[in-house]
């Protein structure tokens, strides 16, 4: 027996996954001569693996950013053990799937497909029933405030202080560029931006882990009395948890330091608590093991009383977060914006500096755009 939508939960509990599907895309950037730049990175294109869950006469999609090696680990690993098996209870899939990785490979390439997996088992979920995913999960907030995210270190003074006060133009208070190992270029951009942004707008910054650790202390006053920035984000590699807490305890008071979107398991979210690392905990539902791997971030978050802060993917974000007891914010991030837009339809936008669950619709309240994304394929068939 299988469920329509909005059927009841003993009709759900029959239902069994039909069958998965796994695709990949490749965008390229809009950056400087098709390239982005951050403190230790260049890149030319952002890869979403998009995975697809039938069941019931109803499909739920999630996805993950990483490399197309995702999309086959998906397929190859992780399918198997859901095709077949029921529906109701995304959690205890999650654990199967996390028990089959074992061998695999669980942190990285393995956690960002049990990401994408997860997720389009709760949006399947959250569909069958006839739900927003926002109203399955055990919501604290309606809405995920979000701070504008980009600035990448190859921008010029124009294109990054246009992108920046356009974020605040949209009524989004705060903004974060990314710096480099460039003083004096850092100096000028960070100038340039809070004379555009204004005083009244909180600026962030993030290293992406580009700094030892006296460059980020002396770095970490010089933002903080120079420029008013309030959160630094990786100023050392997010490994470097002695580093971490070095500067959370011996810099300024009012600068926050955050970690932890490249945090894959439960064990990696407990390291950068325990002392603490952090002063704002950061999760990545792309990475982290998905919605169930979010839900168990959150009440580590809740229970060591640090605020946890989204990592991008906005469209599941804004939804998964919600679920947040201690939210700070979301990482409305430029590519992946940008990336969603194109890719699917029903996305959001911020509204008073926040992304609010489009509760009109059921789950994510996502569909693919394949006409859009068939160009920039690199995985997988186009469905019939």
């Amino acid at each position: 027996m299988t469920p329509a939508a909005g059927s009841d939960a003993r009709a759900l509990d029959e239902c069994t996954v039909d069958a998965v599907d796994v695709h990949a895309f490749e965008v390229p950037t809009d950056g400087p001569g098709g390239r982005e730049q951050d403190g230790t990175l260049e890149w030319d294109s952002t890869t979403v693996v998009l995975v697809r869950v039938h069941a019931g006469g109803e499909t739920g999609l999630g996805y993950t950013y990483g490399d197309v090696s995702v999309a086959s680990f998906a397929h190859s690993v992780l399918a198997p053990v859901i095709e077949g098996g029921p529906v109701s209870s995304p959690p205890s899939r999650w654990e199967r799937m996390g028990a089959r990785m074992r061998n695999a490979g669980r942190p990285g390439a393995g956690a960002m497909a049990l990401s994408a997996v997860d997720v389009a088992l709760w949006d399947l979920k959250a569909r069958l029933l006839g739900l927003p995913l926002v109203h399955l999960l055990p919501a604290h907030h309606d809405r995920v405030p979000v701070y504008g995210s980009g600035g990448f270190t190859n921008y010029s003074l124009d294109r990054l202080t246009g992108q920046l006060t356009g974020w605040v133009e949209q009524g989004v208070p705060r903004v974060k560029l990314k710096t480099s190992r460039d003083p004096d270029a850092d100096a000028r951009r960070l100038t340039a931006v809070r004379r555009a942004v204004g005083d009244g707008v909180e600026l962030f910054t993030d290293a992406n882990g580009a700094l030892g650790r006296k460059e980020a202390l002396y770095w970490a006053h010089r933002f903080h009395d120079e420029w008013d920035v309030r959160w630094f984000e990786e100023p050392v590699s997010s490994a470097d948890l002695e580093g971490l807490r070095m500067l959370r305890d011996r810099g300024p008071a009012r600068l926050e330091i955050a970690a932890g979107e490249y945090a894959f398991t439960a064990q990696d979210f407990a390291n950068l608590v325990d002392g603490p690392a952090v002063d704002c905990l950061q999760a990545d539902v792309t990475r982290c093991g998905g919605i169930t791997g979010v839900l168990e971030v959150a009440g580590l978050s809740g229970v060591r009383h640090l605020d946890l802060s989204a990592h991008c993917a906005p469209a599941v974000s804004a939804h998964a977060f919600c679920a947040v007891r201690r939210l700070r914010h979301l990482e409305y991030f430029h590519d992946h914006v940008r990336v969603e837009r194109l890719l699917f339809d029903g996305t959001l936008s911020p509204d008073d500096g926040a992304l609010r669950p489009d509760t009109g619709r059921p789950g994510l309240g996502l569909d693919v755009r394949w006409a859009d994304a068939e160009p920039y394929r690199v995985y997988g068939t186009r469905p019939a």
